[in-house]
């Protein structure tokens, strides 16, 4: 997944970042509302971490601006205002969790995984396909009942396929959830990821439509 951090605290937006690194995805992070606004405007976010509290304004507005425009990202807040009201008011406006500061990273970590399967249409974290056996929640695949070990960028892009079974994804869609907008982009690094998961996998794992872009194969 490729995450949206909205969050002007530098140490905990730091160890919010790492931990969403070390879980195998990408993160941009970002300390104002205007520069997220930005980050929105040209790129698509699997996920958005909202805090409430921002140098140029609060959270909520922007957070009801996103859905009235008609912007469902999935959303879930951070923020040191642990009152009964203040989740109301955050839930009724459109946000899809609500973690309350100081929180284990663990727990933040379990809480994207779990609104990300709530949007993806697998709220199971176990998922079978084929010989295949994924658990979302862990990270981890059996082929045959054998594990399989996946490089961090190997599992955002199986997990790119995962979410959107049948749905064919470009190059470019693929490349927005390996890399940060400071990351170097191979021209042939899809091709090589791709071929990577195949012989790990399966050959028929993932399928090719020329000159168009991928999707996961039939089981």
């Amino acid at each position: 997944m490729r995450i949206l951090l909205i969050e002007d605290d530098t140490v905990l937006g730091a160890a919010v970042r790492d931990q969403i690194t070390s879980d195998g995805q990408s993160a941009d992070w970002v300390t104002r509302l205007d520069a997220a606004g930005d980050a929105l405007a040209g790129t698509a976010y699997d996920l958005i971490l909202l805090d409430l509290m921002l140098p140029d304004g609060r959270g909520i507005p922007f957070l009801k601006g996103l859905r009235s425009r008609g912007d469902v990202t999935p959303v879930i807040i951070l923020t040191a205002l642990d009152q009964v009201s203040d989740r109301i008011e955050g839930l009724n406006a459109g946000a899809d969790d609500y973690l309350v500061k100081p929180f284990d990273l663990a727990e933040l970590s379990a809480r994207i995984g779990s609104v990300a399967r709530r949007y993806s249409g697998n709220p199971n974290p176990i998922i079978n396909h084929g010989a295949l056996e994924i658990d979302l929640a862990a990270r981890s695949v059996f082929r045959d009942g054998k594990p399989v070990q996946l490089t961090a960028r190997e599992w955002a892009l199986f997990e790119a396929f995962l979410s959107r079974p049948g749905q064919l994804l470009s190059k470019a869609q693929l490349e927005e959830k390996l890399y940060a907008f400071d990351a170097e982009v191979e021209s042939n690094t899809i091709e090589v990821h791709v071929s990577r998961l195949r012989k790990k996998l399966g050959p028929k794992v993932i399928e090719t439509e020329r000159g168009m872009g991928y999707r996961l194969g039939t089981p």
